[in-house]
């Protein structure tokens, strides 16, 4: 019989207990990665769909209602973002594509100058989520992409929803910020979400020139450009700005617009 209260049996016992609970926690991450890659993959498409104004922020939908809708109202496509051309359906899932993974991964990224947003490395590839009439499905109505940089304490991470224009703003979400709550976690507000529908994301020429300013912005018809601050978060608010000039400009999002602008097949 083992002396259980010599330390050789208190040392053992304690690493017998570290290894099976390792083995618990190992065999329980692999058997749910599956379901939380299901799940973060609705939990994007979902947030596609409050960016476009497809549902609302309080509406209570099942996951198979979200899918419903999702399907019906969203195309979804990849971009080179170098190009701005579309990859063709066949070469990747775009359904299924994991930017944020992708943007991490040396092969499927690439580097980018330094810039205000500190962003240094974007994916080869970028999502892109058409809004269509389903009674009109060759008509596109709404761009959806994806947004990210650096706030205060970390990358936010979003969708802006354009029109078909490519210029005047229809939507917005953050669905991955760590800002401080009260402050620069109002950016995750369905408020102040609110204040960035019918505003312009570029000026005449074609410029980048949405901004969040300190302080309270005009109406949209009158102040086009500007968005109301973030109280007390002068660093989330500006973080947002260069991250909108970033993913608007040549290195994330423009040459697509521009090609979708000028008649480039959708």
């Amino acid at each position: 019989m083992p002396d259980t209260q010599s330390t050789r049996y208190t040392v053992g016992f304690a690493a017998a207990v570290c290894i099976v609970c390792a083995l618990l926690v190992a065999a329980s991450a692999v058997g749910l990665r599956e379901k939380q890659e299901t799940n973060q993959l609705l939990y994007r498409q979902k947030n596609v769909l409050l960016a476009a104004g497809l549902v609302k922020p309080d509406d209570d939908l099942s996951d198979t209602a979200v899918l419903a809708v999702f399907h019906r109202r969203i195309r979804v496509s990849l971009v080179d973002l170098k190009t701005g051309d579309l990859l063709a359906a066949d070469r990747m899932n775009a359904t299924t594509y994991d930017q944020r993974k992708a943007r991490s991964d040396p092969a499927a990224s690439h580097a980018v100058a330094p810039n205000a947003a500190q962003i240094s490395r974007v994916p080869n590839y970028g999502a892109v989520y058409f809004v269509i009439d389903p009674a009109k499905p060759d008509h596109v109505q709404q761009i959806v992409i994806p947004i990210e940089g650096i706030g205060m304490w970390g990358t936010m991470y979003g969708f802006l929803a354009i029109d078909r224009d490519t210029t005047t703003i229809s939507g917005l979400t953050y669905y991955d910020q760590k800002e401080t709550p009260g402050l620069g976690g109002e950016a995750g507000s369905a408020r102040w979400q609110a204040l960035w529908r019918g505003r312009r994301a570029y000026d005449d020429n074609w410029e980048p020139r949405i901004v969040v300013i300190k302080g309270p912005a005009g109406p949209p018809a009158q102040d086009p450009h500007r968005v109301d601050g973030l109280s007390g978060a002068t660093i989330t608010s500006n973080g947002i700005t260069r991250m909108m000039t970033f993913w608007l400009g040549n290195e994330g999002y423009g040459p697509f617009l521009r090609k979708f602008r000028e008649g480039a097949k959708s």
